[in-house]
């Protein structure tokens, strides 16, 4: 495979990794993959496991994840039926399960990361570490907010995904988006390319090719119009070493607007369903 680009863990270690180009999927992934991986997640300011509002960028961080509670709440509640049962994996800090039960969900997490898991435990959100806990349970939609991207083995994943689904269930995956402007914009200081802890780089004709294999087919694609804005600010400190938040507004107003035609958003949300031959 042909190197697409090189970038550094600009958020912690300062570490080199290349951006190989996977061709016939239409992807990237993130080599080498180091031996530990779960100590590039330890630091106490990696923010998708924190519920902090002391910088500037964490407050932004969580409003922006406050609004977008209601947008994902929104769209589940479109797939429920009577037993409205949701896996939400890479669970985080339990706010969207918080978000999902007050709507009626009965809600299952998983969470690897135990400081996370405890932050959860405390708003009444119980989680468990991996797929080994839910034994043969099925679920009537699974989501992956901003996780595909971090799982090792993503083909062994992907399987497990599609066996705790229910026939008719849904699965709800948001991930980063390098064919959109930003990314083009900021090249290997992209914040959402966020190496070695994301190991895989998607495109929209990369989540329809590895869900086929699959059976399951996306049948909706939405954007995270805020995802942009947030990654431009990360991308313009990892590039000048400064929070220009101005810059980081106009960069994210221009992808946003170039998304409105291309539909290349910063961070795309795939509505995917079983193939009808295959319930």
């Amino acid at each position: 495979m042909k190197v697409y680009l090189k970038t550094k863990d600009y958020a912690f270690s300062g570490e080199e990794f290349e951006l190989l180009c996977d061709e016939g999927l239409q992807m990237l992934i993130t080599k080498p993959v180091p031996g530990n991986l779960d100590a590039y997640y330890q630091s106490d300011s990696y923010i998708s496991h924190s519920d902090a509002r002391k910088t500037i960028g964490e407050k932004l961080y969580q409003t922006v994840k406050k609004f977008n509670l209601y947008k994902k709440v929104r769209i589940i509640n479109t797939f429920a039926n009577d037993n409205r049962t949701l896996l939400d994996v890479g669970a985080g800090t339990g706010d969207f399960l918080v978000a999902a039960k007050k709507q009626g969900w009965h809600i299952t997490g998983i969470e690897p990361n135990q400081v996370a898991r405890a932050r959860a435990a405390n708003k009444n959100v119980s989680l468990v570490s991996s797929f080994d806990f839910l034994k043969n349970d099925k679920f009537q939609v699974i989501t992956l907010w901003h996780v595909l991207e971090h799982v090792p083995d993503l083909e062994l994943q992907i399987a497990r995904l599609i066996r705790h689904l229910e026939p008719d269930g849904t699965l709800v995956i948001a991930v980063p988006n390098y064919k959109s402007f930003d990314a083009s914009y900021y090249k290997k200081y992209w914040a959402a390319y966020d190496v070695p802890r994301h190991l895989w780089h998607f495109s929209k004709a990369s989540i329809k090719l590895l869900f086929s294999n699959h059976a399951m087919t996306v049948v909706k694609v939405l954007p995270l119009i805020f995802d942009a804005y947030y990654v431009a600010l990360l991308s313009e400190q990892y590039k000048s070493g400064k929070q220009n938040f101005l810059k980081a507004f106009l960069i994210g107003a221009r992808s946003n607007l170039a998304a409105w035609r291309s539909k290349e958003y910063s961070s795309l949300i795939y509505i995917l369903k079983r193939n009808q031959n295959h319930f």
